[in-house]
């Protein structure tokens, strides 16, 4: 099958992923001049690839499917949805990964892509699959939209509000920062760590900089009171508009 490189995709065609995907990207590179994907242009909106399904498994709430285009093989992974190997399908290049775990299938993928939507041939957009609800965000919308906002909660001795770790992020970039504040909302296993969104009551909504999202492999429960500790991220890119202006990643969490 020729592979072939579609075009005319809009970037509305990137909505919200959210499921517990089980899978990280390793912190090693893959070998240099290793050609794991086909090659595309950027140039006329959101890239995607039409091909052959040669392999598909579902873990999880997830599809994972190995797609021949013709020139190449790629992975890519889903929301749950029916297809068979053989059928043809168009899938969006959103969120690339390298190095991917998946605790469920026990493997590691040296390149898969996160896709919002696959289109089987004589699909619509409207009835293809969807990341189900749970994945962060790859939309350009922010990753705080839609959050209640907490009552205030007062600061970790010798720690920093959330209004503070966005005001100082360029400087405490690479830092090791101490937040307290209530969970807004959480989302476990996902892209191998946990999500929490953490507020205080500081900062401005309209902005979003009242809410900080904090990765862990610890747990929390919505409404809960945590003091959290973990290095600042800034202006982290997951691809596809899924972007973080900043991040507390590898935190340690501790429960009032």
């Amino acid at each position: 099958m020729k592979y072939k490189l579609v075009m005319t995709i809009c970037a509305t065609f990137a909505l919200s992923i959210t499921t517990g995907c089980a899978a990280q990207p390793a912190s090693e590179e893959l070998p240099a001049g290793q050609e794991v994907a086909p090659e595309v242009s950027h140039a006329a909106g959101l890239m995607a690839v039409t091909g052959t399904v040669v392999e598909t498994m579902d873990a999880a709430t997830y599809t994972y499917i190995k797609v021949d285009t013709g020139e190449d093989e790629l992975w890519a992974a889903s929301g749950r949805f029916e297809v068979e190997v053989g059928e043809t399908v168009t899938l969006p290049l959103e969120v690339p990964m390298e190095n991917f775990y998946s605790d469920t299938l026990d493997r590691t993928f040296p390149l898969i892509y996160f896709a919002s939507r696959v289109l089987r041939e004589g699909e619509t957009m409207e009835a293809a699959s969807a990341m189900p609800a749970g994945h962060p965000q790859i939309s350009g919308a922010a990753p705080a939209e839609g959050l209640a906002e907490v009552e205030p909660v007062e600061a970790a001795e010798g720690g920093m509000t959330v209004a503070a770790v966005w005001e100082g992020r360029a400087e405490l970039a690479g830092s090791s920062v101490t937040v307290r504040g209530r969970v807004a909302k959480f989302n476990g296993g996902i892209l191998g760590r946990n999500w929490i969104h953490l507020q205080d009551g500081s900062g401005d909504p309209p902005q979003g900089t009242h809410d900080l999202t904090v990765t862990s492999d610890a747990a929390a429960a919505v409404g809960d009171v945590v003091t959290v500790t973990g290095t600042v991220v800034v202006d982290q890119d997951f691809g596809a508009g899924y972007t973080y202006p900043v991040l507390l990643e590898k935190a340690t969490v501790e429960s009032d």
